[in-house]
């Protein structure tokens, strides 16, 4: 009965150390382009990874820095959610990504030539390529002059968009940050350099909808400015 045992014991750790050297074999094989597969979204190719990468493949299972690798790709795709993981079985890279939704057009200036994509909720400007195929006839806003740093106060003004009473159709940056938004009835509206003022130059917005579509003032107006948010300056037109 103990040789038995001994016996099995002597089984289950040559099991242990056969699988434990397997594995250490496996990750020490070279990750392919072919080996890289993709779930999620069917607009990116195993190239794309490979090439967006800073990796260079072959490249051996072990050495893959998962982390390096989700943001690359997060940052060069435009991703909402990437997540990166070795495999022994199947053998490979798992990639599984969650694109961005366009809720607006773009346009940004880069290396002097303009860019035309997209913009989601979160302000990330989306490259078109890298966009999922949507309905264009629900993108009512054109956002031009799109920079990294207009991200939030970006975000601030599309989310305050679908939940006041205001309907912006244009938002425009300058070279200098200057933001002017158009909006449907209240026409042009200038807010100005300071992004620490836009939810209350928004809640301003909103009242001053509400108050000149009431009053059916809206079709005077030229323009607004509510560069200081406590001192509205409406300009109308002279009859």
């Amino acid at each position: 009965m103990k040789i038995q045992t001994k016996i099995n014991n002597r089984s289950f750790l040559f099991l242990i150390l056969f699988s434990t050297s397997f594995i250490s074999l496996a990750t020490l094989k070279k990750v392919n382009i072919e080996d890289i597969r993709i779930s999620g979204s069917q607009l990116f190719s195993q190239n794309d990874v490979a090439n967006i990468s800073t990796l260079k493949f072959p490249i051996r299972l072990i050495f893959i820095e998962t982390n390096l690798l989700e943001k690359e790709l997060k940052q060069n795709l435009s991703l909402k959610n990437v997540s990166v993981s070795r495999q022994i079985f199947p053998f490979g890279l798992k990639v599984q990504v969650k694109t961005r939704t366009p809720i607006a057009y773009g346009e940004r200036i880069l290396n002097g030539e303009k860019i035309s994509g997209f913009i989601d909720k979160d302000g990330i400007f989306i490259n078109k390529q890298n966009a999922e195929e949507i309905d264009l006839s629900r993108l009512n806003i054109q956002i031009f002059g799109w920079k990294e740093r207009f991200k939030a106060t970006l975000s601030e003004i599309l989310i305050a968009n679908e939940n006041y009473e205001f309907e912006i159709v244009k938002i425009t940056f300058s070279p200098n940050g200057f933001l002017t938004l158009e909006e449907k009835d209240l026409k042009k509206i200038f807010l100005g350099f300071n992004p620490n003022l836009i939810n209350y130059q928004l809640q301003i917005i909103d009242n001053l909808k509400n108050e000149l579509k009431k009053n059916n003032f809206s079709e005077k107006i030229d323009n607004i400015d509510i560069t200081d948010p406590n001192k509205p300056k409406i300009k109308v037109f002279k009859p």
